[in-house]
């Protein structure tokens, strides 16, 4: 999922050098009912960011169970990034 995300961006931006920094990711993990780790898969998603971007890709970040996603997805991220021009 984060390979999408980082694809998604190039697409988008052309170059990934355009990323000043995340902003804020919010994580949805598919999980069972009583699953309590969400912040641990989230935490895979930052570790990859920060690896990428350093401390621009160490972003406020929420972790959230649901039932379902689209596609029979395991994980989606939504991410608001500033961009430089």
């Amino acid at each position: 999922m984060m390979l999408n995300l980082l694809g998604t961006l190039k697409t988008e931006l052309k170059d990934l050098s355009r990323v000043a920094r995340f902003l804020k990711l919010v994580v949805f993990v598919k999980a069972a009912s009583d699953f309590t780790e969400h912040h641990l898969v989230a935490n895979g998603a930052t570790d990859l960011l920060v690896k990428v971007f350093g401390e621009a890709g160490a972003p406020t970040r929420s972790a959230v169970g649901v039932a379902s996603l689209p596609f029979d997805f395991s994980v989606e991220i939504e991410a608001i990034v500033e961009v430089r021009d």
